[in-house]
């Protein structure tokens, strides 16, 4: 069975250690694919918001 898992985090480096605890205890055989997204939103004049965000898809 394909499986995904979604990761959503406002910082990059947060994100990397989220996917990085999830990767550690996934067997590399089971990984398929990464897909890596970036979203900028404009708050306000002074306040701009990031949103990092991957998929993992995988064998579960």
């Amino acid at each position: 069975m394909i499986k995904v898992k979604l990761f959503d985090q406002e910082h990059e480096k947060d994100l990397e250690i989220e996917m990085n605890r999830f990767l550690e205890n996934l067997d590399e055989k089971k990984l398929l694919d990464i897909k890596y997204n970036i979203a900028a939103i404009q708050e306000d004049e002074e306040r701009q918001i990031y949103c990092f965000s991957a998929m993992v898809i995988y064998r579960g």
